[in-house]
């Protein structure tokens, strides 16, 4: 039984405040999917439980053990204002990892949300807090932590599975109402490129729609819908 605490990468924060700009972009988990070219998107089941605003940061990951969940306080020695906590729970829905003590020290954190392959609770009170959390299940179920004092084995900065993506620490997560896509740290700026003009072209297509345009009109301006 260990810690494993691993230093997190340097991170490109201007890429990362790009993306974070995007927020107010309609479907930004569908777009940034697009431009991943379908790849790096969660399963369907990893869903918003709590506030409805968009998670976008960069991973700060935890892989805990397959029957034994335990609480990862850890996270607060290492976490920075702008990460998105990602947890392997191994799919776990019976028992939860992450509770309202934890979204409130998490909020402190300047942590901006937490997508969860795993169960959650207090989600009234994450809510409250304005505190956005993705997951696969809900549940009043505690980890064994509060019983037994164990906070082992953990490990933290490694890579993880979460939702059906390989998530490594410092890949850029965007979370939304829709669902969860995972931008790998060497394909930020690629990737953030094509989404802009995704998001762009869109953005002109509504409008074009609203304005009566028909599937014809558009697939000869974009090439695509």
């Amino acid at each position: 039984m260990s810690i494993i605490i691993n230093p997190r990468p340097e991170l490109n924060t201007d890429l990362i405040a790009r993306f974070v700009a995007m927020a107010d972009v309609m479907s930004l988990s569908c777009v940034v999917s697009d431009a991943l070219e379908r790849n790096g998107t969660m399963r369907h089941d990893i869903k918003p439980r709590a506030a409805a605003h968009k998670i976008i940061g960069p991973a700060l990951t935890v892989q805990l053990t397959a029957g034994d969940i335990v609480d990862c306080l850890e996270i607060f020695t290492v976490a920075r204002p702008g990460d998105v906590v990602v947890i392997d729970a191994f799919g776990e829905t019976e028992t939860s990892i992450w509770g309202g003590l934890m979204t409130g020290l998490a909020k402190n954190a300047g942590i901006v949300g937490a997508v969860i392959d795993g169960s959650c609770r207090d989600t009234d009170e994450a809510r409250f807090l304005d505190f956005a959390i993705s997951s696969k299940a809900v549940g009043p179920r505690q980890a064994h932590t509060a019983l037994s004092g164990r906070r082992e084995p953990l490990k933290v900065n490694v890579p993880v599975s979460c939702g059906g993506v390989i998530v490594h620490p410092g890949d850029l997560v965007v979370a939304d109402e829709i669902g969860v896509a995972v931008v790998p740290v060497a394909q930020m700026a690629e990737v953030h490129e094509r989404a802009a003009t995704i998001a762009r072209n869109e953005a002109q297509m509504r409008e074009l729609i609203l304005e009566g345009k028909t599937f014809q009109d558009l697939l000869a301006k974009f090439g695509r819908i």
